[in-house]
């Protein structure tokens, strides 16, 4: 017999899907073109529930890949790995994927976060690939053909890792809830040593932007890592975001860390760029202010820097919705450098230094975008490529890699993390089509 609260919340649920179902169907979308330095806003739009349109995950299917740019050829690396989500290359070409899933889920704190998180899921398959994640995975292409065929857990047993970063013998992984040192001798296909933890990261009870991107500085001495936001804002309160919305500076040596910049609601990517040796990160913006709002973004970060979250996005673009207002940070909150469009989710970018790729591509950044889930017309679901000149973004996006998404849109697979490897060739970690994808010269 099903209980009258069992009926209750059965009910309600169903009221909520019809909400969401009426929303997606009733709202008329602007063209997603808020792109480059100077985007055009549209007018905020608050929803009891917001548009939410999931694509549903089918993965690749009688040897299916992605779809690339005229001039480039795409191939798998390696496939049937566990959720790979980002990608990093060693001295000696070998490359680590980091195959992760996300920690426990956070707190349902108001009605609509079950929705949310119910749609959320779906938009990711699951987050699943359980014993067979948290885990990084060694892939080595000895015979140079672009399929690694030695293939090695290289560390295991990790807490929901990310970044990876080299500086000489010490390799140090961003887990969700620390920055880990471990040893590494070239050409070990796996580290038995225990590692050391450098310094603890936000991570629980609520984790919820909770991937870490981690680089060096040019001389090695420190650490950049991202911590994500607890919220879309503030709604689990702002004790929840301490230390978080953040990019950290951390000592390598000590693990002293301090705040770099704040006001960034899920940095992840972060990457110098090779001209000017400046940081920049890629960053996941509010939702629920209409399909349009906010573009996501990737900007330089200033030493000190502001940049809006929660309490104004796009410089001094104001947040009604969060309490107590602070028109003092607003004032002070920096613009960033270039909008990708709205809810493409950018989760991975590395600049361009190799040779392999046609000249086009030289010096600028490839972005990984994993995709929308809430709006009506998908968004994202593809690499890009922002060209740069004097360090500064040049010119319009193009599309390299696409094709996650089938003529049904549904998803084939859903890129994150992007790297380059040792001979040049783009590198595409697609999380939910289980497969580091190759991307070189045709």
């Amino acid at each position: 017999m099903i209980s009258r609260s069992s009926h209750t919340f059965a009910t309600s649920l169903l009221l909520c899907a019809i909400a969401v179902s009426l929303a997606a169907c009733s709202e008329k979308e602007a063209d997603p073109t808020e792109i480059g330095p100077n985007p055009k806003l549209p007018e905020q739009s608050q929803y009891l529930v917001p548009t939410m349109n999931v694509a549903k995950v089918v993965g690749w299917k009688d040897g299916g890949m992605p779809l690339v740019a005229p001039g480039l050829k795409i191939q798998a690396m390696a496939t049937d790995l566990g959720h790979p989500r980002s990608v990093y290359t060693l001295p000696n070409g070998d490359v680590l994927a980091v195959e992760s899933t996300s920690p426990e889920g956070e707190p349902v704190t108001r009605p609509k976060d079950l929705i949310v998180g119910w749609v959320q899921s779906l938009a990711t398959g699951g987050g699943g690939g359980g014993e067979t994640s948290n885990r990084i995975t060694l892939l080595r292409d000895a015979d140079g053909d672009g399929v690694a065929e030695t293939r090695e857990v290289f560390l295991d047993h990790l807490n929901s890792p990310f970044g990876v970063a080299l500086v000489g013998g010490d390799l140090y992984v961003a887990n969700t809830d620390a920055i880990v040192r471990y040893p590494y001798r070239e050409g070990e296909t796996k580290i038995t040593e225990p590692g050391s933890v450098l310094t603890e990261l936000p991570g629980g009870p609520i984790d919820h932007h909770w991937t870490k991107s981690l680089v060096a500085s040019e001389d090695g001495s420190l650490l950049y890592v991202g911590v994500g936001s607890n919220s879309n804002i503030t709604e689990n309160g702002i004790e929840a975001e301490k230390n978080r919305a953040a990019i950290w500076e951390v000592d390598r040596q000590t693990g002293r860390h301090r705040i770099f910049a704040t006001g960034l609601r899920n940095p992840n990517g972060l990457s110098l760029e090779p001209q000017t040796k400046a940081l920049w990160t890629v960053v996941n913006e509010r939702d629920e202010l209409g399909p349009n709002l906010v573009p996501d973004y990737m900007t330089s970060v200033k030493d000190g820097g502001f940049y809006g979250w929660p309490y104004s996005y796009y410089g001094q673009n104001v947040d009604p919705r969060v309490m107590p207002q602070r028109p003092d940070l607003v004032e002070k909150a920096i613009v960033p450098d270039y909008a990708l469009s709205s809810h493409v989710a950018p989760l991975g970018m590395t600049f361009y230094t190799g040779a392999n790729l046609p000249e086009t591509y030289r010096g600028g950044a490839f972005v990984g975008e994993h995709g929308s889930w809430n709006r009506n017309a998908f968004n994202g679901y593809k690499v890009v490529f922002v060209p740069f000149k004097d360090g500064k973004p040049s010119g319009a996006p193009k599309d390299v890699v696409t094709g996650f998404l089938d003529d049904h849109s549904q998803a084939r697979g859903r890129p994150v993390g992007v790297g380059v490897d040792g001979k040049g060739a783009l590198l595409v970690a697609d999380d939910v089509g289980n497969t580091i994808w190759r991307v070189t010269a045709q």
